[in-house]
């Protein structure tokens, strides 16, 4: 990986508790996708900057064998600890060097980790590993999510907005412009001629309100913010958490809200006559 984040014990159990799984519907676009390009062949998946591992089990009833791979410790401990599936394997490496043979994956996936990349390496090395007709897939979500909760979520929503303003004022200087922006860009210059582009794909789920705070506060930006000035991190945190109950009219943090997060992804399958390392 070109940058290092996420890698402390604290912030892996936070990752695993609080972010948001790859949705089934997804998980099942690009399975599809897949069938479509590479017929019934499902033997390897490859799911990289795999963290503690949520979508890495998604993928093992799909696959004879799955390999889970992170630069993290932390992360990959928690995912051995959360796995139970025998057909899935986790390995520490970087994306840019992956421990596989030229042409033996089927699938390599990316969930919320490609824009942590070096992306011209990481491409060259993902095309090195896949199959002829081997699918790639990258995804992330934005961090405009939405709450929904009675006839308050317009006041909830402009709350949030304020909490993701503040924290795009630290959003790591790797991400450029935004992570969407180089999705997009990536799928752009992708010299595989079967690719597909979906800039908006929203999933709503209910969850406690403290979900939605944690999940916020697993977000780097929250923790650059926090690594800088703890205190100030907190208080916005307890700010934005005690704005919300009082729009809401409740006092637990438990209470359950609908979140919707605005996923994007990227799915590509490489030609059986030509490779990006030509």
């Amino acid at each position: 990986m070109a940058v290092r984040l996420f890698e402390g014990q604290e912030h892996a159990s936070s990752y695993l508790k609080y972010r948001v799984t790859p949705p089934e519907e997804l998980i099942t676009k690009i399975l599809t996708f897949l069938s479509s390009h590479n017929g019934s062949l499902c033997e390897l998946a490859v799911d990289l900057g795999c963290g503690s591992g949520q979508g890495t089990v998604l993928l093992a009833p799909h696959f004879t064998q799955v390999v889970g791979t992170d630069i993290s410790p932390a992360q990959l401990e928690q995912a051995v600890k959360h796995n139970s599936a025998p057909n899935i394997s986790y390995r520490e490496c970087p994306a840019e060097e992956l421990p596989c043979e030229d042409g033996s994956v089927d699938l390599v996936t990316a969930f919320s980790a490609f824009h942590w990349f070096d992306h011209p390496r990481f491409l060259q090395e993902a095309d090195r590993i896949l199959k002829p007709r081997g699918c790639l897939a990258f995804l992330n979500y934005s961090l405009d999510i939405e709450l929904s909760y009675g006839d308050c979520s317009q006041e909830l929503n402009h709350i949030c907005k304020e909490f993701y303003d503040v924290l795009l004022s630290h959003q790591h200087w790797y991400l450029g412009p935004g992570s969407r922006v180089l999705y997009e860009q990536t799928y752009n210059s992708l010299q595989y001629p079967v690719k597909e582009w979906e800039p908006s794909f929203w999933v709503r789920q209910v969850v406690p309100l403290s979900r939605y705070i944690g999940m916020v506060e697993s977000f780097s930006s929250y923790q650059l913010l926090l690594q800088k000035d703890p205190e100030e991190a907190r208080r916005l945190s307890t700010d934005i958490t005690q704005r919300l109950l009082s729009v809401m009219k409740v006092t637990s943090i438990e209470t359950q809200v609908t979140m919707a997060v605005r996923y994007f992804y990227v799915l590509a399958c490489k030609p059986c006559d030509s490779s990006l390392n030509e």
